[in-house]
């Protein structure tokens, strides 16, 4: 749909909230933020890299975990540099279309890692509970299937969700938070009825939680059953290691969301403390989930160290 500008207060170039940064801490928080992008942007690259040049990699787990480090490198580089630039330059304007692709972006990140841990998830299930029967059901076609569905299942549900807010007429232009999102978007309409919005947006919160948690409980309990079942210590050593890295990210992305929700809903919390509470969803699992999946996944850190071994040699 076609957004609706029925007012001539509507400007394409909006005015964005911004961090109260003291001028002397101006280019030190610019150069941490740099640091802390690029850094994120190495780990994930060397991820990828890893999994895409390594044939110790090219196994359905490992396609199926590609998606994380991908999604968090588009999650930290729709919002980072954007905010970087905007904290140093004191600009603070978006352009609409631009503020739309953002927010879309970012909504698309959050719903993928609540999707593609549910596949992982689902795979490590197939793994340790019906390893002779592996190879047979995560084929191929299964694999690229289950990608396909937890993408095009949150595509779908995010397209939705801005086609609603996209119907509405607008007649402000701030944003009221550092970066853009549905629901700073819909604040820019002038019309006083957003329930079917709300609603949409609520059920689609607890459907991609109600998803994601019931496939997580359920493999992880079955596998739990099969590990206290299995009389190998070494099988429940590998077992527990191969998903211990996915029940720490999603953790930590629970926490982290239910910080800047919360931070919302208390009114004697600084603005500048809800910000970065806001921020930390799309940037604390793109820096952290790259260690995570390097120390808890044997295959990976065995993979870097011959990656690494190889270039020693063809520099010797």
């Amino acid at each position: 749909m076609e957004a609706q500008f029925s007012n001539d207060t509507f400007s394409w170039s909006l005015q964005i909230a911004k961090f109260d940064v003291l001028p002397e801490a101006v280019y030190p928080v610019f150069f941490t933020g740099t640091l802390i992008y690029f850094f994120s942007v190495l780990c994930n690259g060397i991820i990828l890299a890893l999994i895409l040049t390594q044939q110790s990699l090219h196994k359905p787990m490992f396609y199926i975990m590609f998606s994380l480090p991908l999604a968090d490198l588009v999650g930290i580089t729709t919002l980072l540099p954007r905010l970087l630039i905007d904290i140093v330059t004191q600009s603070n304007v978006v352009y609409y279309p631009t503020c739309v692709l953002q927010g879309f972006i970012l909504h698309l990140y959050a719903g993928g890692v609540y999707f593609i841990l549910a596949a992982m998830a689902f795979d490590r299930y197939i793994a340790i509970c019906k390893p002779l029967r592996y190879h047979s059901i995560m084929t191929p076609f299964t694999v690229g299937g289950v990608i396909a569905l937890a993408w095009g299942t949150d595509i779908a549900l995010e397209v939705v969700l801005f086609a609603l807010q996209a119907r509405l007429p607008k007649c402000k232009t701030f944003i009221v938070n550092v970066y853009c999102s549905n629901m700073a978007l819909v604040q820019l309409s002038c019309v006083g009825d957003i329930t079917v919005n709300n609603i949409y947006g609520l059920v689609l919160t607890g459907f991609m939680h109600v998803v994601s948690v019931s496939i997580q409980v359920f493999s992880y309990a079955q596998i739990l059953k099969t590990c206290i079942s299995h009389s190998q210590s070494d099988a429940r050593k590998k077992a527990v290691n191969t998903c211990s890295a996915q029940l720490i990210t999603f953790s930590l992305f629970e926490i982290v969301g239910i910080f800047g929700v919360l931070s919302y809903r208390f009114q004697n919390i600084p603005p500048n403390a809800q910000k970065v509470c806001g921020i930390m969803i799309f940037t604390i699992l793109p820096v952290l989930n790259p260690i995570i999946y390097g120390m808890n996944t044997r295959d990976i850190r065995n993979a870097l160290f011959m990656a690494l071994k190889k270039q020693r040699f063809a520099f010797t």
